[in-house]
């Protein structure tokens, strides 16, 4: 293999190491996003006030 094949697969091989990164990043970032949503919609799930007596009266 002579020099210019090498640092042209060398250089291939790095933007894909790139590429795999920023993709990476990305799908970490729109969980990041999704977990706060249903964080948020569990927070507002919660009522305190409720089923804390039973009416045994009928």
């Amino acid at each position: 293999m002579d020099i210019a094949a090498l640092s042209t697969a060398m250089s291939q091989a790095s933007l894909q190491q790139q590429v795999s990164l920023s993709v990476t990043n990305k799908a970490m970032e729109q969980s990041e996003v999704a977990s706060e949503g249903l964080i948020k919609m569990m927070e507002q799930s919660v009522q305190p006030h409720l089923g804390g007596s039973i009416d045994v009266k009928a």
